[in-house]
């Protein structure tokens, strides 16, 4: 009864709509379906219990309808921010507590830097005492021009733009607007389009500009291995790969109020490849792994790719393919970047929508100019997401460098799109964007590996790595033979090294034999926060010891794992939890009795040998 739907009525200045929604959905959930209910351009709207605007529902992603004590055929209120409808079509001003947004970590923490720059005394012109500042000493802003230039940093960061921004404007947060690009639905003046068109629903001409910031500011892998452990596929196959990268965002020292994505794992989704191409396929483990790693306090923050092809399989070398007089990333590539990035908007709340652009990168492996492999970050602009977003980017035919804005049809109306570029005479001029080139809109990533090696999850070079997801090559596949042999690897003191791995943690959640997804709360995050009592406490549950069980009938003949033991150290994220592991044999704690498990020819279920009748069905041994 608690998950049948309910419908509520809800009264807005533009009527009423009746809104078909289950008790246990959230109250985000709520704002999504009246904002499409009433065709609204924005999130600019509160929803209230009553009329007088008391009782609030908040927008969350946690609390649910019923908790609202919302029942079937009760009426809620929408109230537009200041009481009043907007029109987003001209820009203003609001407070930044209009917009109910949670934003990441990174930039909460920014948002509390005023990102000065300190200068020392100049000892050639400052002239007053130790205590007081001129012109030469005083701090300087994060978008100044001249010290960005002397540190040879190509683009402002997103915090020192915003700042930049809203430096004139005595407190007021200017609010960011996205391009649109579509027309604006709902309008009741004329027919839907194409029999009819009006200035209040129809986008303006735009004229694109090459973004002065960029969202995140550098690249870093925690370690080489990462991306090596990548690239053996090429070096197998002669394939191309794809990946997700799953990291964090952090705050960048070496450019003012910059942020850091830093890696921590590659996770390869189904695909299809050949020497020249690359075809993603549906994942239906996506929103699995993005829980598991939002449990390890990791996020998606970007894709990776191969473009390779060997020169001299001897010495190693690869061609140098993409390069200033060709093209650094193509068309097709950008659009998918645009595609990802909308996909992972980053939240702002300096928004009108509560989002504005995306920290998720893109990050290329090719060859360099010496021949090397090496690799290349990049981002799109925010004005390239909007026309991915309303479908009016498309790459052309013969030439990868460049893209093409649709012509108008009967099905889509598009706008008029421009861009500039200076004339050989260093004039400005204005042309059409068919074509497009494509760097006019991409914003480069410096990305890199640390000298000091960092690892989230440790890397033993004495142990063979677990399979890779996703990777159809005899010998690299991931299944219960291949976990039970990576586990036999372990002695029992290095119990949660083998856990420590995030390949090895979605098998466990995923795997045929007894998928573990329920059950692994505990483990993450015992294993995010690097408490070992965490992990052997989950160790001793009954899931984690029927796996031990199928390990050893499996014939892998692994060490006895997941009881006992002493912890000897620990650490969480960007190190190695360690533990002696614990021992599992017939006289320990988690052993029933000694003897091979038998197979319930009823229902196939493995049972204890001291079992008579099936722990499942109940139906008798034999």
């Amino acid at each position: 009864m608690a998950n049948e739907e309910i419908i509520l009525r809800v009264q807005s200045p533009d009527g009423t709509q009746r809104i078909t929604i289950s008790p246990s959905a959230t109250t985000k959930e709520l704002y999504e379906k009246v904002h499409a209910s009433f065709n609204m351009p924005s999130f600019m709207f509160s929803l209230y219990k009553n009329k007088k605007r008391t009782g609030e529902i908040y927008s969350s992603n946690s609390q649910k309808i019923h908790s609202c004590n919302l029942k079937h055929g009760d009426m809620i209120f929408v109230n537009p921010v200041n009481g009043k409808k907007k029109d987003l079509s001209s820009s203003h001003r609001r407070s930044p507590s209009t917009v109910n947004v949670v934003e990441d970590e990174v930039d909460r923490l920014l948002w509390e830097q005023d990102g000065k720059i300190q200068r020392d005394r100049d000892p050639t012109y400052c002239r007053h005492s130790t205590h007081a500042q001129c012109v030469h000493c005083s701090p300087i802003d994060p978008w100044d021009e001249n010290y960005l230039h002397d540190l040879k940093i190509k683009h402002l960061s997103f915090h020192a733009f915003l700042k930049k921004r809203s430096s004139g404007t005595k407190g007021t947060s200017v609010r960011l607007e996205d391009l649109n690009c579509a027309v604006k639905p709902g309008c009741k003046d004329h027919l839907p389009y194409p029999k009819g068109l009006c200035s209040k629903c129809m986008p303006s001409t735009i004229t694109l500009s090459r973004q002065a910031y960029r969202h995140v500011d550098n690249v870093s892998f925690e370690n080489p291995f990462l991306v090596e452990r990548f690239l053996n596929y090429w070096r197998l196959t002669g394939h191309q790969r794809v990946g997700f990268l799953y990291g964090r965002y952090e705050i960048f020292k070496d450019v003012p109020l910059g942020i850091k994505a830093t890696v921590a794992a590659i996770y390869e989704p189904p695909q299809e490849s050949t020497r020249d191409t690359i075809q993603m396929l549906p994942d239906p483990k996506e929103e699995l792994v993005k829980e598991i790693g939002k449990q390890l306090g990791l996020q998606c923050v970007g894709w990776i790719f191969t473009d390779l092809v060997a020169e001299d399989k001897t010495k190693g070398t690869v061609k140098y393919i993409r390069n200033i007089h060709d093209h650094f990333l193509s068309a097709q590539e950008c659009i998918t970047a645009a595609h990802l990035q909308n996909h992972n908007p980053n939240p702002c709340r300096d928004s009108l929508t509560g989002f504005y652009g995306s920290k998720f990168v893109t990050i290329c492996v090719t060859g360099d100019s010496s021949n090397q492999v090496h690799m290349e970050g990049y981002q799109v602009s925010n004005q390239c997401m909007a026309l991915v977003r309303d479908d009016c980017l498309v790459p052309t035919k013969d030439a990868p460098e460049l893209a093409y804005i649709r012509e108008s049809s009967n099905h889509q109306y598009v706008p008029d799109v421009y861009y500039r570029e200076k004339d050989s005479y260093g004039n400005e001029v204005t042309k059409p964007a068919r074509p497009l080139p494509i760097e006019y809109v991409l914003l480069d990533v410096p990305c890199s590996t640390p000298l000091e090696p960092q690892f989230t999850f440790p890397i033993n070079p004495s142990i063979t790595p677990f399979p890779v997801e996703n990777r159809l090559l005899d010998g690299y596949i991931q299944d219960f033979s291949a976990f039970a042999h990576f586990m036999s690897q372990f002695p029992k003191e290095k119990f949660v090294d083998a856990l420590v791995d995030f390949h090895v943690l979605i098998f466990i959640a995923t795997m045929d034999t007894l998928p573990m997804k329920d059950h692994m709360a505990l483990l993450l995050e015992g294993i995010r926060k690097g408490d070992i009592g965490q992990v052997q406490e989950w160790a001793q549950s009954d899931q984690w010891q029927t796996v031990i069980q199928l390990i050893q009938a499996s014939g892998g003949s692994p060490p006895p794992l997941g009881v006992g033991g002493q912890v000897e150290s620990g650490q969480g994220p960007g190190g190695s939890l360690r533990s002696p592991g614990p021992g599992l044999s017939s006289d320990s704690p988690g052993a029933q009795s000694s003897g091979p498990l038998w197979t319930c020819t009823h229902c196939t279920f493995l049972n204890q040998p001291h079992l008579d009748h099936c722990d499942v069905c109940g139906l008798p041994k034999g």
